[in-house]
């Protein structure tokens, strides 16, 4: 055996217990509780309340399941469906829907986006971050524009950004 062979042979045995360890630790993932999602669902109703816009706002967690729905008086019965449509994407995507619309506009590459079950490439989805984990996401429906949406949903995180610590 030549001496190539021999280093070789020897990293990839002091290696394999390494390897070993690193499948067998679990995942540690912080998670969105109730409480904070419910706060930050009435804190998007009522960002765009402040503007005399009725909407639906939605939190998801970090897989992009429900955890909280509110739908203002007199919001519109889609904007339910959208809210969570927007949550869902924007929690997937790990970034924000306005952001991920323009570029479907401008890359034809990824305008099929918008073909994956639930994805909705409107404005008004925001990933809720602890830090630089994306650990939910806030939908909002019913503005009369995306954008509107998002800078609703931009105040909502910005009220609670020391309970994300």
């Amino acid at each position: 055996m030549n001496i190539r062979m021999t280093m070789t042979l020897a990293a990839l045995l002091t290696a394999t217990p390494l390897l070993g360890q690193a499948q067998t630790l679990l995942l540690q993932e912080r998670n969105l509780p109730l409480n904070l999602a419910l706060e930050i669902a009435q804190g998007a109703v009522a960002a765009c309340a402040q503007r005399g816009i009725n909407v639906s706002a939605a939190v998801v967690d970090r897989a992009g399941v429900l955890r909280a729905l509110l739908r203002a008086d007199n919001a519109g019965p889609h904007t339910i469906d959208a809210s969570r449509a927007k949550a869902y994407t924007s929690a997937s995507a790990r970034q924000p829907t306005l952001a991920m619309g323009e570029t479907a506009q401008k890359n034809p590459g990824a305008q099929f986006l918008n073909d994956i079950p639930g994805f909705l490439l409107l404005g008004g989805g925001v990933p809720i971050r602890a830090g630089n984990e994306v650990i939910g996401a806030l939908g909002i429906g019913g503005a009369p524009a995306g954008a509107i949406d998002a800078e609703c949903a931009n105040q909502a995180l910005d009220a609670v950004k020391d309970k994300l610590r």
